[in-house]
Parts: C-alpha cells; sequence; structure tokens
C-alpha cells in the first residue's frame, strides 16, 4: 500500500492540478492524506479536496499554525502504507511517477529512499529547461548534504521501515527532507534516480527555498549535526 502525503496550505490555486494528477495513478488500496493548515475559517482548499469526491482521498485538519514541518510529520503520524510519498501542492506528476518510484523501492538491494529529479516549471507550467539534479549538484552523502542539501520532499519516496528513524523531528531544523535524507543516509540506503518524474513549480507563492543569511545556514546545519549525533546509534 501507497501512502501519499499532500501538506497544503492556502492551496487554492493549485492543488487540484496537482491531485488530478495523482490519482491516476494509484491503486485501490491506496490512499491520498491530505493536511490543511490554512488559516482558521478559510475553507477554500477543503471545499477543492473534497470535490473530488475519492473514497481514497483522506481529508484533515493539520495543526493549527504549524507550519509545514509539523504538517509533514503529522501526516507522517497518519499514513497507513508501506511505502511513503511526499507531494507538494503546486506541482505536478508526470505519468508514471507512482510506478517509478515503487519499483525501485522493491530493488533487490531494497534501498529505503529514493530521490528523483524534477523538471523545473514556471507559474503557467512551462518547462524552463533545467532539471532540479543539475540545479543543485544533487548527489548522495551524508556530509555533503548535510552542508548543501540535495534532499526535496517532493522528489522523496521511502519505506516505512524508516519512520523509527525519522520520528519525532527535533526542534530546531531547517527542514523536514533535509532531515529524512540525512537520516537514511546513516544506513547507506538511498538511491538518487537522474529521471524527472514531475514538474516542479516555481513562483511568488512557494514556501521553501527563500533566501537565508549565511548566519542563519550556519545555525541550521549546527542544529542538524547535533541532532544526528545525538540519535545516530538510535
Amino acid at each position: 500500500m501507497i501512502s501519499v502525503l499532500l501538506a497544503a496550505y492556502c492551496g487554492e490555486k493549485f492543488i487540484a492540478g496537482q491531485i488530478a494528477s495523482i490519482l491516476p495513478q494509484l491503486t485501490d488500496s491506496d490512499e491520498l492524506l491530505v493536511s490543511d493548515d490554512s488559516p482558521e475559517g478559510d475553507t477554500a482548499t477543503r471545499d477543492i479536496v473534497l470535490a473530488f469526491g475519492d473514497p481514497r482521498i483522506r481529508y484533515m485538519q493539520g495543526p493549527r499554525r504549524g507550519g509545514t514541518i509539523k504538517n509533514v510529520e503529522f501526516l507522517l503520524g497518519q499514513a497507513r502504507g508501506d511505502i511513503l510519498v511526499l507531494c507538494d501542492q503546486d506541482d505536478v506528476w508526470l505519468p508514471g511517477k507512482l510506478t517509478n518510484a515503487r519499483c525501485l523501492l522493491l530493488r533487490t538491494d531494497r534501498p529505503q529512499l529514493v530521490m528523483h529529479d524534477a523538471k523545473l516549471v514556471d507559474e503557467a507550467l512551462r518547462e524552463t529547461g533545467k532539471t532540479l539534479f543539475a540545479q543543485r549538484g544533487a548527489k548522495k552523502g551524508l556530509l555533503r548534504n548535510l552542508m548543501k542539501n540535495s534532499y526535496t520532499g517532493c522528489c522523496m519516496a521511502f519505506t516505512g521501515a524508516l519512520l523509527p528513524h525519522i520520528l519525532p523531528f527535533p526542534e530546531g531544523i531547517p527542514m523536514h527532507d533535509q532531515w529524512i535524507g540525512l537520516r537514511a543516509e546513516r544506513f547507506g540506503a538511498v538511491y538518487f534516480a537522474y529521471k524527472p518524474l514531475i514538474l516542479h513549480r516555481r513562483h511568488e507563492g512557494t514556501q521553501t527555498g527563500k533566501g537565508t543569511t549565511l548566519r542563519q545556514k550556519l545555525a541550521w546545519r549546527l542544529r542538524l549535526l547535533r541532532a544526528l549525533l545525538k540519535r545516530w546509534r538510535k
């Protein structure tokens, strides 16, 4: 069973297109979990999600004002699948995304986490000619990804066996995806697939990838390092 996890926040502009690209790829036993962190009284995202009327969709109210990290942590605690797939509300999946992720996680060497590439597009889904991996120089490596993160949640799928090693999320980490990737690196069970499987939308309302100061980046990495060392044997 696959659980697709979508952390939503005021997603009325793009979320319908994302859900429409996900549902045809789910089997009858799979599920799409949508945790809505929109401000109290804002029902637009809920109305769009429930309008699909698909029994595989589980809509729930996320932690109010918890932010993306707490919202994803909540979703991971609700998932019932043995394969977990993160997604963003404003991207679009390409056909075969879920099949590819499932096959990679069922390889003989059984990686616990797969990270795939993405085509970068603008707000209108026009391709920029760039990919996420090329832009970030994405590669495996624990120390490398502690200093320069390659992990992006919307391009990640991993097995439920990883959950005890990543939950709960440590306080003060910069983002959940880097933490999940680093914990998977700890077990040497990561596979990078250099095939774009989604259209990754870049626009003014994007919640992640904003500029940060050098001081903030250093502080984040110190927090991550402390958290990794604290859980190294777990």
